[in-house]
């Protein structure tokens, strides 16, 4: 996210309340610069060569008791490190296993945060909404739990002091959400 970042502004509403809570450490994954697998990584990955620094950042998603994602609406999800940053962390053995048939999450995180802001009027749950649809299979494979989205909106499509209302409305939300999170 941007320094001046609409998404920003409420995570960091959530994270004023859950701070009480919880002990919090972020990931950035810009800077966590977990590249995009590619065919090699992949067989890199299936010959049991997985980098260090992918395989401690899923062990500390694996153990989390709580996940928040703050990511910016583009187009029709989320950016596409953040997407990188997933692919990168599921790991077999860490954030998910089998038992021949089917899939079975490892992490023990109860709940997701996902707070988003979009420009477009695009609600959560519409079928152009893909960041909270991937969210929720990504939980289901990771056992990561209920995902919550936290969303503001056709912000674009407002006047400025609208947009910076319809933010502060939402960061007034998630405090709420966060207090039960």
């Amino acid at each position: 996210m941007r320094r001046e970042s609409r998404t920003r502004v409420i995570l960091e509403a959530a994270k004023e309340v859950l701070v009480s809570r919880y002990d919090i450490e972020t990931i950035d994954v810009n800077s966590a610069a977990l590249p995009p697998l590619t065919p090699e990584a992949l067989k890199e990955r299936t010959d049991g060569r997985i980098p260090e620094k992918a395989v401690a950042v899923a062990e500390k998603i694996a153990a989390a008791d709580r996940l928040v994602i703050a990511a910016p609406f583009w187009d029709m999800s989320f950016p596409a490190a953040l997407k990188a940053f997933f692919e990168n962390l599921s790991l077999y053995g860490i954030t998910f296993t089998d038992d021949g048939t089917t899939c079975t999450g490892l992490c023990r995180c109860g709940k997701v945060l996902y707070i988003t802001t979009r420009g477009m009027d695009i609600p959560t749950g519409d079928s152009r909404d893909q960041g909270s649809s991937y969210l929720k299979a990504l939980s289901s494979l990771w056992g990561l739990g209920e995902v919550i989205t936290v969303a503001a909106w056709n912000l674009d499509y407002m006047s400025a002091e609208q947009a910076a209302l319809k933010v502060r409305e939402t960061a007034v939300f998630v405090r709420t959400i966060a207090e039960d999170f």
